[in-house]
């Protein structure tokens, strides 16, 4: 995949998101467009073989839009600054978590498992944590999972990595507070995200790096998915 083509596209969408530029130099979106479609199929192919449930998906199954939907913002700009694609065997609407990659300019990323779940799967995602603590601790406290996702707990969205965006300030009603792992019951999502450098999707050799940092996160993420796959 070409990044410094796609990074150089969207620098430019940056400083000029408005319709008359796109479309002075839509040949330049659809070059960027197909090197991030062909980046997807190669890193598609990578995860299917640690992952076959996503066997079935095709690279338009997986990518987004690079028009906004401006109806409910205040921020009018037609155009995204980044390309995404969100590699989840039931879609990218579901609630089953997936495996996400992110090309923008200072921000691009990898990020592994659910980024939203409703309050019924969240408690039950909290009670099959606690009766099955050995497994959800092994699957999140691993060297290669520490290595990738491991943070402080007021790490952010903007942080280089981390785990759950979003969390309660105390433990959740019903659950006890002295729970030693408490932690992880305050979270309201099971997202773990990786920044990486804009040269990282350079090339050929972070497909190898790519799948390191998802196949650490995998094991975090099917034990949530076994609880979401009881509601979906």
């Amino acid at each position: 995949m070409n990044a410094e083509k796609i990074i150089y596209f969207l620098q430019q969408v940056m400083a000029n998101n408005n319709r008359e530029w796109f479309h002075a130099h839509r040949d330049e979106y659809d070059e960027a467009r197909q090197e991030w479609e062909r980046g997807v199929a190669q890193a598609m192919a990578k995860i299917l073989s640690f992952d076959t449930s996503v066997a079935h998906l095709q690279v338009k199954d997986c990518v987004y839009r690079f028009y906004r939907d401006t109806r409910f913002s205040p921020d009018k700009s037609p155009y995204k600054n980044h390309f995404g694609a969100y590699i989840n065997a039931h879609g990218k609407k579901a609630l089953r978590g997936g495996y996400y990659m992110h090309i923008e300019p200072g921000q691009c990323m990898v990020a592994v498992g659910n980024y939203w779940l409703p309050t019924n799967i969240l408690t039950a995602c909290r009670n099959e944590i606690m009766s099955n603590e050995t497994e959800w601790i092994s699957a999140v406290e691993s060297r290669g999972f520490k290595r990738y996702y491991g943070a402080g707990e007021d790490a952010n969205w903007d942080s280089p990595q981390g785990f759950g965006l979003t969390k309660l300030k105390t433990c959740p009603a019903g659950f006890p507070r002295d729970y030693k792992h408490v932690k992880y019951l305050r979270m309201k999502d099971y997202c773990a995200w990786h920044r990486v450098p804009d040269s990282f999707f350079s090339g050929d050799a972070w497909l190898d790096e790519m799948a390191r940092m998802f196949r650490a996160a995998k094991p975090m993420m099917d034990f949530v998915n076994a609880v979401v796959d009881d509601y979906e």
